[in-house]
C-alpha cells in the first residue's frame, strides 16, 4: 500500500510568488541579479543574461585559480613570483595598482591581497605569470574553469579585467563565480572582508590603500566581493551580505557613477533581506522522520535527504505549502543504508515545486523465521506491521 506522511508549513511558494514580489522593485543599474544563497533562489533578476565587460570582477576567477591550486597543494601562499617588466608596466600606467617593482620577488599572499583588496592589475599579470608562464595562458585556464562551474556564457581574456572585446560575461555568470568562490573557498574568501592592505614594498616606503568596495564601510554585514570600472561599462559590483546566518549575493553592472553603484548595490541587498525569509526545510544528513517498516529487526527505519533543503518566501506573503514524504510501506527487510525508500516532494497547492529522494539513514536486517511468521499471523489477525 502508499503511505503518505503530511508536513504542513506555513511558507508560501517562491515560484509562484518571487516575480509578483519583485515587480514593482528596481534598481538603477543597467542589469542585475539577487540570489539567497542557502536556498539557491533568484529574488530578483534584471536583463540578467546581457553581455557586459566585467571589468574588475574579472579578478574573481583570478583569485579562484591560485586558490584552486593552493587547495590542491601546487601552489603555496608562501612561494614568491619575480616581477616582469611587463607587470611593472601596469604599475605606471594610471591603472589601480599594487606599485611592485621590476625584479621584485613578492609572496603569492601578498599578490593576492594586491589583487583582492587594492585591485592591483600588476599584481594580476604578476600572478599570472607566475602560475601560467604568461598572461595569455593563465586566461585560458580562467577561460577553462569558467566553463567547469557554469559560466557558459563568459570568456576571459586577461587576469585584471582591462578592456578586452573577448573579456566578456553577465552578471548571472558573475553570481555564479562569486557563489563558486564563497562555498569551496570560504578560508580564502576572508581576504575579501578586509578593508586595507599595507605591503613592505622594495625600496620605498610602506603602502596601505583600502579595500574599493564600498559597501564594506557601511554596518549592514557585507564581505564581499569585488567592484569594476571600465568606461564602456561603467561602475559595477559583485557584492555579498550575511545577516543571521543568512547570505545574499548581487551582482549589478551599469551604474552610472560610484555613488550609484553604492546606494543602488545596498539597496538591492536590503530590499532581499528585508522582504523575504529563508526557511529549513532539512539539513544534510539529518534525520527527517521514520518509517514503517516490514519483518524487520526494527519496526522503524530513520531516514534523511542527503541536501540541503531551504525555501525562500515573501514575509508578508505566507500562505500554505504542502511538503510530502510518500513511500510504498511498510517497507519489506532488509533496508540498507542509503537505499531510496521514497520521495519528499513540495508542492504550492497542487503544483509540484521539487522532489528528492528519501536515504535511509540506517542498516535493517531481516528477522528469523520464526519472528517473521509471528508478525504475519499479527498482521493477518489485528493488521499490526
Amino acid at each position: 500500500m502508499i503511505k503518505r506522511i503530511f508536513y504542513i508549513i506555513t511558507i508560501l511558494s517562491t515560484l509562484i510568488i518571487v516575480n509578483n514580489a519583485s515587480a514593482k522593485f528596481d534598481i538603477k543599474a543597467s542589469t542585475a541579479i539577487l540570489q539567497d544563497y542557502s536556498s539557491g533562489e533568484i529574488l530578483f533578476e534584471k536583463d540578467a543574461d546581457r553581455e557586459i565587460y566585467p571589468a574588475s570582477m574579472t579578478k574573481i576567477m583570478t583569485s579562484i585559480i591560485a586558490f584552486e591550486l593552493i587547495e590542491k597543494g601546487d601552489l603555496s601562499l608562501d612561494d614568491k613570483f619575480i616581477i616582469s617588466e611587463n607587470a611593472w608596466r601596469l604599475s605606471q600606467s594610471g591603472y589601480s595598482s599594487m606599485f611592485i617593482m621590476v625584479n621584485d620577488e613578492i609572496s603569492v599572499e601578498n599578490l593576492l591581497k594586491g589583487i583582492i583588496i587594492a585591485s592591483g592589475n600588476d599584481a594580476c599579470v604578476a600572478l599570472a605569470e607566475g602560475i601560467a608562464g604568461s598572461e595569455e595562458q593563465f586566461a585560458i585556464l580562467m577561460t577553462t574553469k569558467a566553463q567547469e562551474i557554469g559560466m557558459m556564457n563568459t570568456n576571459f581574456s586577461n587576469a585584471s579585467g582591462i578592456n578586452h572585446p573577448d573579456n566578456y560575461s553577465t552578471v548571472r555568470d558573475i553570481l555564479i563565480m562569486s557563489r563558486y568562490l564563497i562555498e569551496n573557498y570560504p578560508k580564502y574568501y576572508e581576504y575579501y572582508k578586509d578593508k586595507e592592505f599595507t605591503w613592505d614594498r622594495t625600496g620605498g616606503d610602506p603602502i596601505t590603500q583600502g579595500n574599493r568596495n564600498p559597501l564594506l564601510y557601511k554596518k549592514m554585514g557585507v564581505d564581499g566581493i569585488k567592484t569594476g570600472y571600465l568606461a564602456v561599462e561603467k561602475y559595477s559590483l559583485a557584492s555579498s551580505v550575511i545577516k543571521k546566518k543568512r547570505r545574499l549575493i548581487g551582482v549589478g553592472s551599469g551604474f552610472k557613477t560610484k555613488k550609484d553603484r553604492s546606494r543602488e548595490s545596498a539597496k538591492l541587498l536590503n530590499w532581499g533581506l528585508n522582504n523575504f525569509d529563508l526557511i529549513e526545510i532539512t539539513k544534510k544528513n539529518a534525520t527527517l522522520t521514520e518509517l514503517d517498516v516490514w519483518l524487520g529487526n526494527k519496526n522503524k527505519v530513520k531516514t534523511y535527504i542527503k541536501e540541503d533543503v531551504y525555501k525562500t518566501i515573501p514575509k508578508a506573503r505566507k500562505k500554505y505549502i504542502k511538503i510530502i514524504v510518500e513511500y510504498n510501506g511498510p517497507i519489506e527487510a532488509p533496508i540498507k543504508k542509503d537505499d531510496v525508500l521514497g520521495k519528499m516532494k513540495i508542492f504550492y497547492k497542487d503544483e509540484l515545486l521539487k522532489k528528492y529522494d528519501v536515504l535511509a539513514s540506517e542498516n535493517i536486517k531481516k528477522v528469523n523465521i520464526f519472528s517473521r511468521i509471528v508478525k504475519s499471523i499479527n498482521y493477518l489477525i489485528w493488521g499490526d506491521v
